[in-house]
């Protein structure tokens, strides 16, 4: 992968001027709106002994809001550190919802340092590669913006850089004996690099070697790379979120009761029979009705209702006869 890295790309003064600052005010602002959205942020630093990791974390993060970041710089693990899984350190500096964290070297110490020092038995640099992979994949899982960089340049450019810091009085502090040992073990850093890259550069959390010769050129490329990532995840959030809402709406749905047309209810068999024996009777057979007078079918009329009445009326005779007795 390394051989393939172009690192001889620059940019000019004019177009870098030109690009920018809108590239930082864009990130800016997006940091807000990550927050807003509560979507997490992890940023690694990884790549050569002064290819620019520090500067350019120091420049990614100077128009940034410093409540919503925290910058880790990993050295050897202390004390407490070393009798726990070796990701353990790092699952507790993770970002909360809505932050950045920001890691100057990492978790791939175990893979690179920890390898070409022997610090670490091989079977446990070697296995490292899934746990790593597995750890990165819980974090995307959850929604977090996983953002590798490597920081490349040769060893020529190395050798340079280490020259131009020792001449210098303020900067001459940052090389160190061990630096210059790293130097000269380059060709098996370089294959420890590539084995890395090969292994854990996934589809949720690619690597993304930068071109650091020029310093130009790899801080627009940073400065691009974390906002796309950053923006691709918050389009990520919206289409799940309207996802789940569209579900929820089926869901609604299907379980409400569909409308049925009602029919007029046929009167029981029983109440129709006991409503024809009843006719006679002049009470309703109706349900809840029971005991109730019948309406009469008809009125008789007026002087057929007084023949009957004398009909029933006794004769004076028989009254007459009656009182008699």
């Amino acid at each position: 992968m390394l051989e393939k890295v172009d690192l001889s790309r620059e940019m000019s003064k004019e177009e870098y001027k030109k690009v920018f600052q809108p590239l930082q005010d864009r990130l800016r602002a997006l940091q807000r709106t990550a927050k807003d959205a509560g979507i997490a942020t992890t940023v690694v630093f990884e790549g050569w002994d002064a290819s620019g990791k520090g500067s350019m974390i120091n420049l990614l993060l100077e128009r940034m809001d410093p409540r919503g970041f925290k910058v880790h710089p990993t050295t050897a693990p202390n004390i407490e550190e070393i009798y726990r899984p070796f990701l353990w350190r790092f699952w507790i500096r993770l970002p909360g919802y809505g932050e950045i964290a920001v890691f100057d070297r990492s978790w791939y110490g175990r893979a690179l340092v920890e390898r070409i020092d022997k610090l670490t038995p091989k079977a446990d640099w070697q296995r490292a590669y899934q746990e790593i992979n597995d750890f990165e994949r819980n974090l995307t899982d959850d929604g977090q913006a996983v953002v590798k960089f490597f920081m490349h340049i040769s060893r020529k450019e190395q050798r340079k850089r280490f020259r131009k810091c020792e001449k210098d009085p303020i900067l001459k502090w940052k090389v160190t004996e061990e630096d210059w040992k790293h130097h000269r073990q380059y060709k098996k850093y370089y294959r420890a690099v590539e084995e890395m890259l090969e292994k854990t550069s996934t589809q949720d959390a690619p690597w993304h070697i930068i071109e650091s010769t020029d310093d130009r050129w790899a801080r627009v490329e940073i400065f691009r790379i974390l906002i796309e990532a950053m923006e691709a995840r918050l389009r990520a959030k919206v289409v799940a979120q309207a996802a789940a809402q569209a579900a929820k709406s089926a869901t609604v749905a299907s379980a409400a009761p569909k409308a049925v047309a009602a029919k007029p209810a046929s009167r029981p068999a029983a109440v129709k029979a006991a409503s024809a024996r009843s006719r006679g009777t002049g009470v309703s057979a109706r349900p809840g009705g029971a005991g109730v007078p019948a309406r009469p079918a008809a009125i008789a009329k007026p002087h057929l209702l007084e023949r009957a009445a004398s009909a029933r009326r006794p004769s004076r005779s028989a009254e007459k006869g009656a009182a008699r007795a």
